[in-house]
């Protein structure tokens, strides 16, 4: 029988469960896969318009991959996958500009082009935050700068007036001085690949949750992992014992109206063309504990 494929997302708990032997110990024979290689940011530049739901299109490897919430529902609904419905996450994220910049407060984003993941969590959690301050024609994306650590760099090296950015590259900001204008913190999901066997995404899980609680009883022992899918070119001026947990996976129900409520909130914002999924809730989703 092949391995299980799990697919890291910049994120402390995969690396817990190794380190721990949860994975092995809960009897799941796996391996680690990297959607995109970090190693160099630039292969975190896919183009214009390539984001998250892209690589569902594409057809992740993994039997089990995470994302913003909203790119697994219209992804699972769409029928690239299942959404895990027996959890969730939640992930700091912001948008920074430089230190140097006039950009201060969320108004002064107005016309400013915001580096964002197409159809990715920073697409809708930067629309979520500025709703707040700023007329929808004032919000202007920039969907051309490509992913997470493509992002990163290019907002860095001054190329870019801001960006929205999660996870790791979040903490790696705020030590390097960066200005967080607002946060825009977001819930993700787990899309499961259809045919993976119910008892090995139970056990995933079940080394998550052990993996979950080690992160929040002693972070500061665990974020050194976040330099395992970060840019080498980082590393030195990392300090990672200043960086807080990150994501966190709560262990509650992603319900049906919240899928719905989710799909209708898409839908108004015309982030998708045309239906953003065919298949209902029952049909787009996996639930352990439901079976």
């Amino acid at each position: 029988m092949s391995k299980f494929v799990i697919q890291p997302h910049f994120r402390l708990h995969e690396w817990v469960a190794e380190e721990k032997g949860y994975f092995t110990a809960e009897g799941l024979d796996y391996e680690f896969r990297e959607t995109f290689d970090s190693k160099d940011a630039k292969n975190h530049q896919q183009g214009d318009k390539f984001g998250a739901y892209q690589t569902f299109e594409k057809g992740r490897e993994g039997d089990v991959s995470c994302a913003c919430h909203w790119t697994v529902n219209v992804a699972a609904a769409a029928g690239h996958g299942l959404l895990y419905a027996d959890a969730y996450s939640v992930s700091p994220c912001a948008i920074f500009a430089p230190p140097e910049s006039d950009i201060k407060h969320p108004r002064d984003l107005a016309g400013v082009p915001i580096s964002v993941g197409y159809q990715s969590g920073s697409h809708y959690s930067t629309i979520q935050a500025l709703e707040t301050y700023l007329k929808t024609d004032q919000i202007n994306l920039s969907f051309a700068d490509g992913m997470l650590f493509s992002r990163l760099e290019l907002l860095i090296d001054r190329k870019i007036p801001a960006a929205s950015l999660f996870s790791g590259p979040y903490y790696f900001l705020e030590q390097l001085g960066f200005r967080k204008i607002i946060d825009s913190t977001f819930m993700m999901a787990s899309m499961v690949k259809e045919g993976s066997d119910p008892a090995d995404i139970k056990k995933y899980f079940a080394a998550l949750r052990r993996a979950q609680h080690d992160i929040d009883l002693r972070p500061e022992l665990y974020t050194h992992y976040y330099k395992n899918e970060f840019p080498v070119r980082f590393h030195e001026q990392m300090d990672t014992g200043r960086w807080g947990p990150g994501e966190r996976i709560v262990f509650e129900p992603y319900s049906r109206e919240t899928f719905e409520e989710s799909q209708a909130w898409i839908e108004e914002r015309g982030i998708f063309d045309g239906d953003p999924g065919v298949r209902d809730y029952e049909h787009s989703i996996m639930s352990i504990a439901a079976a």
